[in-house]
């Protein structure tokens, strides 16, 4: 399964490290990422992929709510399937 994951919120150190290693501490692959700082803003998009998406997902939801929660980022899991389909509308 594959999913998009967006990231936006107030610019600190370390915000890609932390995305990351929720990332790799539940076997998710980062396929592409794409960041950018607009003045303080951080924004990531990141295209990721994973086996059984059923018990993935809810973990990975979760993980990122904590990080969300944390650092105050927006932070959003998308099944890519469901972002094109959104997209061809």
């Amino acid at each position: 399964m594959r999913s998009i994951v967006t990231i936006i919120g107030k610019d600190e150190v370390g915000i890609t490290a932390k995305a990351s290693t929720v990332c790799a501490d539940l076997n998710v692959n980062i396929i592409d990422i794409s960041q950018s700082v607009l003045k303080d803003v951080f924004v990531m998009v990141m295209l990721t992929e994973f086996e059984d998406g059923s018990k993935v997902v809810p973990k990975l939801n979760a993980e990122f709510k904590k990080l969300s929660e944390k650092s105050g980022l927006d932070i959003r899991v998308i099944n890519e399937d469901v972002f094109n389909s959104m997209h061809k509308i």
